[in-house]
């Protein structure tokens, strides 16, 4: 019995929409992060970009649980002394670019290093219903379905 290695030339890659309106934010960020590994199929090799392209839309309707929206904060540094600055999710969520929210939250979860970068070039996040990538036909993942704790109505 030998291992099974895929070769990057017998990728096949397909395009997965999600709708992110309701959907709890680590839930959303985990599925997303497997289907862009290629965790997801029987094929997965560890060196390779395996995973689909994923389309997410309605990226400013995504929920967070408890107090999250205010206690949770995002830092970076400046690169000047004292210079920690720090934002509240909800504040990111109702600016300009609520679907940096969503890019980090995968990212996060994506290995470091030059096949982390590439992984991540292959998610696509929209803020709006509406995304440029309806030639490539993606199909509709339906991650509220998946589980019931992945979708919040309130």
């Amino acid at each position: 019995m030998k291992t099974f290695s895929i070769k990057p030339a017998d990728v096949k890659k397909k395009w997965l929409l999600i709708d992110a309106q309701d959907l709890i934010l680590g839930r959303l960020a985990v599925v997303a992060a497997n289907i862009l590994r290629g965790k997801n199929k029987p094929t997965f090799t560890p060196h390779v970009d395996c995973g689909d392209n994923i389309v997410i839309v309605n990226a400013e309707k995504v929920k967070l649980t408890g107090n999250k929206l205010k206690d949770k904060k995002f830092y970076w540094h400046t690169g000047y002394p004292g210079g920690i600055k720090e934002r509240a999710i909800g504040t990111i969520l109702e600016g300009k670019h609520p679907e940096r929210v969503i890019e980090k939250a995968v990212e996060r979860m994506i290995p470091r290093g030059p096949l982390g970068r590439q992984i991540m070039k292959n998610l696509k996040v929209y803020a709006g219903a509406t995304h440029p990538h309806a030639g490539q036909n993606p199909e509709v993942l339906d991650v509220a379905a998946l589980n019931s704790k992945n979708k919040r109505s309130i």
